[in-house]
């Protein structure tokens, strides 16, 4: 076998699993839309593919079940939620700038994606019962601790001083007013942004 081969072998696997990739990023984002519908608990793999315009035994082909085809779209679309929040702190400073801009961010978030964080909450939710969710909830949950402590850090707060009770008081307003705009009691985000402020003023 000469030297070219196992580097021709080698591109053949990296182009396969690239492949690989985009199939699941595409099934996942068919797989989406019925779970914002759905939910997680009213959402089978059979309505998976169908959205996806795929056979049962194809869906198999690139997600064992149910719980690893969440996970992977929720992990995907909360990586971008953190890109993001990381992103609206880029480049400031100062106090209040830093809720300006975290705050807008979050707003904004809810606004345009509440349902898809609608899903994250019901998936938090079903980790404390099944366990095959743990580990994606809990890196998804570090991730946001992270971000949050930095807007603390830009703030001008000091770093022993930052607890993970922190993010909770940001999850607690963020999810609660993702909540509301659920059930019926909308608001635009102008206004969104303007209650998520005030939690940070006293927060930060």
């Amino acid at each position: 076998m000469t030297a070219k081969a196992p580097a021709k072998l080698e591109e053949r696997a990296r182009r396969n699993a690239r492949k690989r990739t985009e199939k699941k990023a595409m099934i996942a984002e068919s797989a989406v839309q019925t779970l914002q519908e759905l939910g997680y608990a009213n959402t089978s793999l059979r309505d998976i593919a169908s959205q996806a315009d795929l056979s049962l035994g194809m869906l198999h082909y690139y997600f064992e079940d149910k719980a690893e085809l969440i996970t992977f779209c929720v992990t995907a679309y909360k990586a971008e939620f953190t890109a993001l929040l990381q992103s609206a702190l880029e480049g400031v400073s100062g106090r209040e700038a830093v809720i300006e801009r975290f705050s807008d961010a979050l707003a904004g978030s809810i606004f345009n994606d509440g349902a898809t964080h609608r899903l994250w909450y019901d998936i938090r939710t079903q980790a404390l019962f099944d366990p095959s969710f743990r580990v994606a909830v809990s890196e998804i949950e570090q991730t946001l601790i992270d971000v949050v402590e930095r807007a603390w850090l830009l703030a001008g707060n000091r770093a022993d001083e930052f607890s993970p009770l922190h993010y909770s008081v940001v999850d607690g307003v963020f999810r609660y007013l993702m909540q509301r705009q659920t059930l019926g009691d909308s608001r635009d985000q102008a206004e969104l942004a303007e209650a998520i402020r005030v939690v940070m003023d006293k927060l930060l």
